[in-house]
């Protein structure tokens, strides 16, 4: 009986050495992977899609936007706690990841921008990080996020690169169509509202003519206004794009000055993290060539 009693004792103290976190100790089973804005998730979602035992989470809520000035809230901070990778955009866009860094030391981070094939275009000495708004670069990034998902999880790697070759030749595919019907636009010049842009123009051949505000939220002044407003008079189809993110007070009253035309662009920014979305980028970009048909014929 005595020799039952300590058998059973070891027993209950294996269990409280195992077990003694409770509901905290993640299962290492499991893989959470945590992206930092919605188009991070979209790629994300895409290469993990149905595979067992992964957990896609977005950290920023839905009507984000850019990151530019995003704050971390506490909820943010404790989803970050139970994460085992974070993937990023990276080149400024989460101007917090420092401090990411440094609260969480043991965070896998995947910087989807950090490859020799994405060269950034650089504005007064800073890169503009909207990378994914180039088909090219947004299929780079999907391959750097696969790679680095295969070397932190690599008994989950085939799956990852399977679901990486579908949605890149989804984007392939995308990226052809938009080549072959932009370059028979007559028209290539277009007015943006922010610093969006610059890849997507680069990618398709456009000629951003001027810009509205340089970040959003920032009124041009009236200096910046009446350029805007002479370099649209100059323009032969006169059209400016504003962003469903964001107001478009600016670009109507340059609007009325000028008798332009306004049309929407959707830098994709913003969404509904939800595994039903896996194809939201792309339909999304289908929706911007046929605006930018309608705008430009």
């Amino acid at each position: 009986m005595k020799k039952f009693f300590h058998y059973t004792l070891l027993i209950a103290l294996c269990s409280l050495l195992f077990f003694g976190c409770g509901t905290d100790k993640k299962n290492d089973e499991n893989l959470k992977i945590v992206t930092s804005f919605y188009p991070m998730y979209l790629d994300t979602i895409n290469i993990t899609r149905g595979v067992k035992g992964v957990e896609v989470v977005n950290l920023t809520p839905p009507q984000t936007g850019c990151l530019h000035d995003y704050q971390l809230t506490p909820e943010d901070m404790k989803t970050l706690e139970t994460a085992d990778i974070f993937v990023v955009n990276g080149l400024g866009m989460e101007n917090f990841l420092d401090k990411v860094i440094e609260t969480h030391p043991n965070l896998k981070i995947i910087n989807a921008s950090d490859s020799p094939e994405i060269v950034p275009i650089m504005e007064d000495g800073v890169p503009n990080p909207h990378v994914w708004m180039s088909l090219t670069y947004s299929i780079q990034q999907v391959k750097n996020i696969s790679s680095k998902l295969c070397e932190l999880d690599p008994e989950r790697a085939e799956n990852y690169k399977r679901y990486t070759l579908d949605y890149v030749d989804e984007l392939t595919t995308l990226r052809d169509e938009m080549h072959l019907s932009l370059t028979l636009l007559p028209n290539k010049d277009i007015v943006t509202f922010h610093e969006a842009f610059p890849y997507f123009a680069a990618e398709f051949g456009l000629n951003i003519v001027a810009t509205i505000e340089r970040e959003p939220g920032t009124e041009p002044t009236p200096q910046e206004l009446a350029e805007t407003i002479e370099k649209i008079n100059s323009l032969p189809v006169k059209v400016i794009f504003t962003e469903p993110q964001y107001s478009p007070k600016a670009a109507e009253t340059i609007a009325r000055e000028t008798g332009a035309k306004i049309f929407e662009l959707d830098p994709i920014v913003t969404g509904e993290a939800k595994p039903e979305n896996l194809l939201d980028y792309v339909n999304r970009m289908l929706n911007n060539l046929m605006t930018l048909i309608k705008a430009l014929q």
